[in-house]
């Protein structure tokens, strides 16, 4: 069995966003949440989503956005959350190992955990969202 390398290049980011985003595009449970928020604007939301890996896994600042907003009006729970990370898990663990894949997993675990508390504050305060 071939050894997998960690995530060392802007390539190998694109390579596991491209990957994950082609599982969560033919999950049951995610592909029409996704597609119905991004419709034919695939391309630019990978784009984003290759600056914003960047940013966090080698501080390399190419993402200029909040991602948090675009998710706050989605249909999302619990278990909308549970899946993405399993799918990204698996697609990273398929793809590569080391202490930044490692770290991949863990902001991605973060984020995961962040994003469901806000959503719970703002489905839960009588107040519009702040956005």
């Amino acid at each position: 069995m071939m050894e997998k390398k960690d995530i060392e290049s802007i390539e190998d980011i694109k390579h596991l966003v491209d990957s994950f985003y082609g599982k969560v595009r033919s999950d049951n449970s995610l592909g029409a949440i996704f597609d119905s928020k991004i419709g034919d604007r695939w391309a630019e939301h990978l784009e984003k989503m290759y600056t914003f890996w960047q940013t966090i896994l080698f501080d390399e600042y190419t993402y200029h956005g909040r991602p948090f907003p675009p998710h706050a009006q989605l249909p999302i729970e619990e278990e909308h959350f549970d899946r993405w990370l399993l799918l990204f898990h698996e697609t990273v663990d398929s793809l590569f190992e080391g202490t930044i894949a490692n770290e991949a997993k863990s902001r991605g675990r973060k984020m995961a955990a962040l994003f469901q508390v806000k959503l719970a504050h703002i489905r839960q305060s009588p107040f519009p969202p702040l956005l």
